[in-house]
């Protein structure tokens, strides 16, 4: 997928312009503060709608999982590995919002994310167990798109967070971009409905999280 063309962002009225900030000038201040600086927004969204196709949501991963996809991170912004250690464990305590009152998450993930190896095959299988206990959390809903799906009505698509009705967060390679536009907003929530209706959820979702444990060797 292209990357949006700065030039056309910044043309664009001052109340509806897309925010692209590189992720080189968001990890400057490390990875842990980074984590910590979505905390105000955790805290106003009652309504979370994630889509992944390549990870488990933040929301859900656990700590080991989180150092390993931060790690990567690190590596990639050349940024010191000792650093994603402690934003694992700010992700996990940021996370702890599932469990306050008057919120609701629901995630989507295609089922490919569960077969997508980041750590050893402890870390993995931790990570997919964690996720068994998704159904307990009673504000949590998560919905996995299998691979088998017979006629898709949305491709796989880019990893993004809907916040409410007011953003939606997009993440690329080299930056995220952050839309206020309502028509924007209104495409992916629309996009996200398609995605959902796909999804498995319940036992059939925890089929299918057994199944990528138990192909685990």
């Amino acid at each position: 997928m292209s990357q949006p063309n700065t030039e056309a962002l910044q043309t664009q009225p001052a109340n509806t312009e897309p925010t692209y900030t590189e992720w080189n000038h968001q990890v400057r201040d490390g990875l842990k503060t980074l984590q910590e600086s979505l905390i105000p927004r955790f805290r106003e969204t009652e309504l979370f709608r994630v889509y992944s196709s390549t990870l488990v949501p933040g929301l859900l991963q656990t700590k080991g999982y989180a150092a390993e996809v931060l790690s990567t991170v690190a590596e990639l912004h050349e940024l010191p590995f000792d650093y994603s250690a402690e934003a694992a464990q700010a992700r996990v305590d940021r996370s702890r919002v599932i469990h306050e009152p008057g919120r609701h998450f629901e995630l989507l993930i295609e089922e490919s994310v569960l077969q997508h190896r980041l750590g050893d095959t402890d870390t993995m299988a931790a990570q997919l167990s964690h996720l068994l206990t998704a159904d307990d959390l009673p504000a949590v809903s998560l919905g996995i798109i299998p691979l088998a799906t017979p006629k898709r009505t949305q491709w796989p698509r880019e990893t993004f967070h809907v916040y409410d009705d007011t953003l939606v967060s997009v993440e690329l390679v080299s930056a995220k971009v952050k839309f206020t536009q309502p028509s924007e907003i209104a495409l992916y929530t629309k996009a996200f409905a398609q995605l959902r209706s796909m999804a498995v959820y319940g036992a059939e979702a925890r089929a299918l999280i057994l199944k990528a444990r138990e192909s685990l060797p």
